[in-house]
């Protein structure tokens, strides 16, 4: 009779919830409350600059300076459906896959890029 005893010890008391059982969405809240966490932190905004990079891809049109993935610079002359013609320097041309642009340079980011170039080739000089 001492282990029954022991045994009924060891069980749940019952409590105001007449089973005993807890409550099944207190346990998952800290999930729940970590997964919103995350959407708001890491997933909505990846989702945002992703939706505004497609936007960006979709409004190219010749004569747009842009820059690719890879740091080349140049200016679409040609766009056949997912292939872009881009000309990097007077007659030399490549082609380049849309999705590998990375930035439209507005006229103001064309200059500071070309001046800091200007500015590295004179810094060349004088050594």
């Amino acid at each position: 009779m001492d282990l029954v005893s022991i045994a009924y010890a060891m069980g749940q008391a019952g409590g105001a919830n007449g089973g005993g059982q807890p409550n099944p969405i207190g346990a998952f809240l800290p999930l729940i409350l970590m997964f919103a966490i995350f959407y708001f932190l890491l997933i909505r905004p990846q989702q945002k600059k992703a939706k505004q990079h497609r936007e960006m891809l979709a409004a190219l049109k010749r004569g747009d300076r842009v820059m690719t993935g890879g740091g080349l610079y140049g200016r679409i002359i040609d766009i056949d459906e997912d292939v872009l013609t881009l000309e990097v320097a007077d007659k030399v041309q490549v082609k380049v896959n849309r999705s590998y642009i990375a930035s439209v340079l507005n006229q103001e980011k064309e200059r500071s890029v070309s001046n800091k170039q200007k500015s590295g080739k004179k810094g060349q000089e004088k050594k």
